[in-house]
């Protein structure tokens, strides 16, 4: 490899596919944008913002803000998507096409432990 370069998560907008774990009962799906270093994204209902560092072994941490942007509508539930914000640690593992990663937010008292599925849709700068 050349000197300076390093393999790094690409920039990318990712499709986000969210379950619940731990044994508990929820989905949900969206967009997400990782650019050097700073994450943006969202759904229907909720938007994200927070920001990641990259490992030189294929992993990144990062911390995650999830806001209400509008009110949910009939039976629908969003995860994380109360009226208050919510602060979520992630943390995976990437290809040049793919990553995946677990979370845990924390929700009024409870803490709801995530995986979620990234499937890159378009290339950034």
């Amino acid at each position: 490899m050349a000197a300076g370069l390093r393999d790094v998560m690409k920039n990318g907008l990712y499709s986000i596919h969210v379950n619940l774990l731990d044994g508990r009962a929820g989905k949900g799906s969206g967009v997400i944008l990782f650019r050097d270093g700073k994450i943006l994204g969202g759904d229907a209902y909720l938007y994200y913002t927070g920001s990641y560092v990259v490992k030189d072994d294929h992993s990144f941490k990062g911390e995650v803000l999830v806001q209400r942007h509008t009110s949910p509508r009939g039976d629908d539930n969003p995860l994380f998507g109360g009226p208050a914000p919510v602060g979520i640690g992630v943390s995976g593992t990437y290809t040049d096409t793919r990553a995946e990663m677990t979370g845990t937010a924390l929700v009024g008292k409870a803490s709801l432990i995530f995986g979620a599925t990234l499937h890159k849709l378009a290339e950034v700068d």
